[in-house]
């Protein structure tokens, strides 16, 4: 059986981004998940039933450690001699795909599930932009995962068009349909979380899942919500996520709306977000980039419209007016103007329920998206 080493920066990526692929592909091929050390790494090894290995890598800029990692990562390939080396997240493809194309490995994968870089600016854009273009010169094939991004790194430059594929209709594990219904969310448990939340029966509950950062539109979002709350006290807005101040902090002022306004309650990282999502009516997730955002597949398997910034993956996933609402990156002002229409229009707020579903159910299945890789897995040479 031929190798396949699947890469993260961190072991949660590879436990989260890549839940029940590494298993499926395991049928096919001799598959090892490589990420830095974590209690998640241990998960992955019990979950999907695969082999894995440590390998030291961070999320910032850090020359001597990259290097570090990278002669790590080429030992390991010129051992194992691996048929594929296919990596995700920024760090783990600069470093994965300069191993190993300097061990020979012949066919060198790098998923792009968003660009950071895009967000910024001066000396630093510059040499993101060289590290990007260095990245994709060392792979056989860049999979972007959405047609937006496809066309941002045609637009940038990054690589030729011919090293591009999108799989399926975008996204890099599609999603599991039957997880992610609300069906299976019993009532007591929703009456549960509603009372600890404080959650009346006529409240219209608004919610963010993700990252409690700069990047995800949080600073618009919590300001919209704030006006809107105090024009209508039955209005809640869920927080679902983790702070990650040390990277990408809020502003001082969005932190104190969301610590005195009590309509807005942040709940923090949750295992399982579905509760959560049973109990809401809306998805806000006006974020700056993407590159396919899970969140918006999620909640719309769960029967929520959204509302989502007019960029790559959201827009593909959300048709205006059909099954949610497209604002202006950036813009509070369209962003509360969409709460608020949410608000005023119940009945076109629950017409957009039918076509949210069924869209996921389509376009997004996970075995439909795992089979087409796995196709292009297996036309490789």
């Amino acid at each position: 059986m031929k190798k396949l080493i699947r890469i993260t920066t961190v072991p949660s990526s590879l436990r989260t981004l890549l839940k029940g692929q590494l298993r499926f592909m395991s049928n096919h091929y001799e598959v090892i998940g490589v990420s830095s050390e974590g209690d998640a790494l241990a998960e992955v090894r019990q979950n999907e039933g695969i082999k894995t290995h440590v390998v030291e890598m961070t999320r910032t800029i850090t020359p001597i450690k990259d290097l570090k990692a990278t002669y790590k990562l080429y030992k390991f390939f010129k051992k194992e001699r691996p048929f594929i080396v296919h990596t995700h997240t920024p760090k783990a493809g600069t470093v994965g795909m300069l191993a190993a194309k300097l061990a020979g490995v012949p066919n060198r994968i790098h998923t792009i599930a968003g660009l950071p870089l895009l967000e910024v600016t001066g000396s630093k854009r510059k040499l993101l932009d060289v590290v990007e273009k260095f990245t994709y010169s060392c792979a056989t094939q860049i999979l972007p995962n959405s047609y937006g991004l496809e066309k941002i790194i045609i637009d940038n430059n990054y690589t030729k068009p011919s090293k591009l594929k999108v799989i399926g209709n975008g996204s890099s594990n599609g999603i599991d349909t039957t997880h992610y219904d609300a069906a299976i969310v019993s009532k007591e448990k929703k009456e549960a979380l509603k009372k600890e939340l404080g959650i009346k029966e006529n409240d219209l509950v608004f919610i963010f899942i993700g990252r409690i950062v700069r990047d995800k539109g949080l600073n618009e979002l919590v300001h919209a919500f704030d006006k809107i709350s105090k024009q209508y006290l039955n209005t809640k807005l869920l927080l679902v996520g983790k702070k990650e101040n040390h990277l990408d902090p809020l502003l001082p002022e969005t932190e104190h709306l969301i610590l005195h306004n009590n309509q807005i309650n942040a709940v923090g990282m949750q295992k399982d977000i579905r509760p959560y999502v049973a109990i809401s009516n809306v998805l806000a997730f006006p974020s700056y980039r993407e590159g396919f955002p899970n969140v918006v597949l999620q909640c719309s398997c769960m029967n929520l419209p959204s509302i989502v910034s007019n960029i790559n993956g959201c827009n593909e996933v959300i048709e205006h007016e059909v099954n949610g609402l497209i604002v202006p990156v950036k813009n509070e002002t369209d962003l509360e103007k969409a709460m608020q229409y949410m608000i005023d229009f119940p009945e076109k707020r629950l017409a957009m329920n039918q076509h949210t579903r069924p869209r996921i159910v389509k376009c997004y299945e996970q075995k439909f998206v795992w089979n087409e890789l796995l196709t292009f897995y297996n036309s490789l040479n």
